[in-house]
């Protein structure tokens, strides 16, 4: 066991922060921080994201991805500021799906311009009366005639307002009005316009996170998606990566602050010395240190865990509570650090407590989380009642054992 980077690694995440410093930091600076990224801001940083094939991660070199195991996809995420990586890993994310549940004649029409950027692409399932429970969905598609028609209100979804295609889970009502059968269709918007507006936030506010209105949308019949394990279940396996990025954002906003409050630390004195020579001070920064590395190792082994094609799901889940509630009294400690200037705008340090809190919602509440946890550990689903399988298994790979 290693726990040092490979020098293939540092090179990676080197060369991210270099690009991140070069294309990307520049892109945030010039667009006002609490205003959500025009389309043409975002496709730049997109694009310069895919040079390095972080539009495709999970897929092979064969379908145009890089071919990279997912901690060294990690360790790039952890390096881009997260209101490019929230929207990236929702583009990411979607090209994984389609990869593995459209057919060869989706992958090789739709893949191409997704995976260059050429084309911005998001998924959806949340509604307003479903979150968690994606099988209580509402959005169906239904057969007029010889015309497919979606219909349906989604929320809470990364990029829709400038999108160009968008995975929509929905109830295959083609046949059977009462169906609860759950499938995918692409709405490509050229095509299929339909309505779509950005959510304002208290963090991430250059963000695109949104919401889409469908009535009455045509869809081309070559666009359904019909998974053979079942449309939640892509979602459930994709959610085993996305999850332990998500906790390493979190880790991206608490290293930050450790060292804003590092820097403080050295050059603001009272008493007649500098507040880091003061033990409570140190202790404050010791406790941060600490909630970024535990939590940078704890979604780097969730990660190695799919790597290794071993149970991930509970890990995942697991590593995401953990670090953005780690994280998040990280920051809050950090901004303690810096006293009343902690909480001006000025500093800077607030924003990052305010971006961090929206790391919690995205792929799960840290309580759902718990419980796909507490599955894997006891066997028992809790919100419907179920007995799953290999528990023994699960909790011993979890132990170490």
């Amino acid at each position: 066991m290693d726990f040092a980077l490979t020098a293939d690694q540092e090179l990676m995440r080197d060369t991210v922060r270099r690009l991140v410093a070069r294309e990307i930091e520049p892109l945030l600076r010039e667009h006002g921080a609490k205003r959500a990224m025009p389309r043409n801001v975002f496709v730049r940083g997109l694009r310069a994201c895919a040079e390095l094939g972080l539009t495709a991660a999970r897929l092979p070199e064969s379908a145009g991805g890089p071919g990279i195991k997912m901690l060294d996809y990690g360790i790039m995420m952890e390096q881009i500021p997260p209101v490019i990586g929230v929207s990236l890993i929702a583009h990411e994310a979607s090209t994984a799906r389609l990869y593995a549940e459209g057919t060869d004649e989706q992958r090789k029409r739709l893949l191409p311009d997704i995976i260059s950027a050429g084309k911005i692409v998001c998924t959806d399932s949340t509604e307003p009366d479903t979150g968690s429970d994606p099988r209580n969905i509402k959005t169906r598609l239904t057969r007029s005639g010889d015309r497919l028609l979606l219909n349906g209100w989604k929320m809470w979804i990364s990029n829709v307002a400038e999108c160009d295609a968008i995975l929509v889970t929905c109830l295959d009502c083609r046949e059977d009005a009462a169906s609860n059968k759950v499938i995918k269709v692409v709405v490509e918007r050229d095509r299929s316009p339909f309505e779509a507006r950005n959510i304002d936030t208290i963090g991430l506010q250059q963000g695109l996170l949104g919401e889409a209105v469908f009535e009455e949308t045509p869809i081309d019949p070559r666009n359904v998606v019909i998974s053979a394990s079942g449309a939640t279940e892509a979602l459930k396996t994709s959610w085993a990566v996305n999850r332990p990025i998500f906790g390493l954002f979190a880790v991206h906003f608490a290293q930050r602050a450790y060292e804003m409050a590092v820097e403080y630390a050295l050059v603001r004195r009272q008493f007649g010395k500098p507040i880091g020579a003061h033990q409570l001070v140190q202790k404050n920064l010791s406790d941060v240190a600490t909630a970024v590395m535990s939590s940078r190792l704890l979604c780097y082994y969730a990660l190695s865990a799919v790597d290794q094609g071993g149970p991930a799901e509970g890990l995942a889940a697991m590593a995401k509570r953990y670090a953005q509630n780690a994280c998040q009294e990280a920051v809050w400690q950090a901004m303690n650090v810096l006293g009343a200037m902690g909480l001006s705008t000025e500093a800077k340090i607030e924003a990052l407590y305010r971006d961090v809190r929206m790391i919690a919602i995205p792929d799960g509440t840290n309580e759902i989380l718990a419980l796909i946890h507490g599955r894997e550990i006891t066997g028992f689903e809790a919100f419907r009642g179920l007995v799953t399988a290999s528990r023994s298994r699960r909790s011993r790979s979890e132990s170490g054992r």
